[in-house]
């Protein structure tokens, strides 16, 4: 099963900081090439990392210095929970007491990574490049979206929460639509398990089969994209060469992806990817946002993806996922005791 074998290599990663990928091109890098001459970027890729979307507040600067890297990652979250979690049990500990675990999945489902991505010979602390601030410029209106897709019926300026007791407002990760943390993108995310994608390549079609959720993008090479009208999942991606740098703009995602909590992107946003193999290892991956209507600026990022010799396996989502009929009975129950204590 993929996911031991991605655990066990987890657990010696941490000795393994120093070979952390570095996606550094060499000048004189030829990339293997597909029969009609573009560079083959097929196969299984993973961008698995300590490295996050924004910055967090332990660091101060995108560049994380050489010096700390070892005590950094040492104390990381993830290493020191997977230090934590893979303490032997104590059989006489007993359960846990009632609101005393936060955790909703245990240790063998977590697989984020245990290094910090390393770019161009330099350790990461974000994946946004742009602003220097490594935060996402939320418009006040993209603030709003973003709220209401964690607060679903609850009003934003007094903080109250919604009910979340009906299936149409819980989130698209809950119901199995599509991955949580815009781990499908665009543009893409790592997030604490599931960091796989497989590419297939035709002259005319790029396909990313996203680990997370089983998600499936279809990149039309050379192309138009759809009618704005027509708003699939992940939207409208249209891709074209550069060089030996693959190019895809993406418009028009569906309604309810809009509004998602990560990133929403509205009827007049944009994303560009950029995808160029830069060793035999290293995939970097750069990306654009540009939305006037949910963002107070362009904002931009890299990361590193790396080669994998992993499958990528079926994500059974709604045979396991007891979270969301758990949810909406608890809403029922409690709908119940309110009717029967008459309010």
């Amino acid at each position: 099963m993929n996911h031991l074998h991605r655990w066990l290599r987890s657990l010696v990663g941490l000795a393994l900081v120093a070979g952390a990928a570095s996606a550094v091109q060499a000048s004189d890098y030829e990339p293997p090439r597909m029969p009609d001459g573009t560079p083959d970027i097929q196969g299984v890729w993973t961008n698995a990392s300590l490295t996050r979307m924004t910055r967090s507040n332990e660091f101060d600067s995108l560049i994380i210095p050489k010096a700390k890297i070892d005590e950094l990652t040492y104390n990381s979250y993830y290493n020191r929970r997977l230090r934590e979690d893979n303490k032997p049990t104590d059989p006489n500990e007993g359960a846990p007491e009632d609101g005393n675990t936060q955790k909703g999945y245990n240790n063998f489902w977590i697989d984020p990574g245990s290094t910090y991505g390393k770019i161009n010979g330099e350790y990461r602390s974000s994946w946004i490049v742009e602003p220097e601030s490594g935060q996402i410029p939320y418009s006040k209106k993209g603030r709003m979206v973003r709220a209401q897709a964690f607060r679903a019926g609850g009003d934003e300026e007094s903080g109250a929460v919604g009910m979340y007791d009906g299936p149409e407002v819980r989130p698209v990760g809950d119901r199995c639509l599509i991955s949580f943390g815009s781990s499908a993108g665009p543009p893409m995310n790592n997030v604490m398990y599931n960091n796989h994608y497989q590419f297939v390549q035709t002259p005319g079609n790029v396909m990313i089969n996203v680990e997370m959720n089983h998600d499936v993008r279809i990149i039309d090479i050379n192309g138009k994209h759809d009618h704005p009208n027509i708003r699939e999942w992940f939207g409208s991606s249209v891709g074209r060469w550069d060089g030996d740098t693959l190019v895809v703009e993406t418009r028009n995602v569906h309604p309810i992806q809009e509004m998602r909590g990560a990133f929403p992107l509205s009827t007049k946003g944009k994303v560009i990817e950029r995808f160029t193999r830069v060793s035999d290892g290293e995939m970097l991956y750069e990306f654009t946002v540009d939305d006037p209507e949910y963002y107070s600026q362009v904002w931009k990022g890299e990361m590193i993806f790396t080669k994998d010799d992993e499958r990528i396996f079926e994500y059974a989502c709604h045979e396991g996922n007891y979270a969301l009929p758990g949810i909406l009975a608890g809403a029922r129950a409690e709908e119940r005791e309110r009717a029967s204590a008459g309010n």
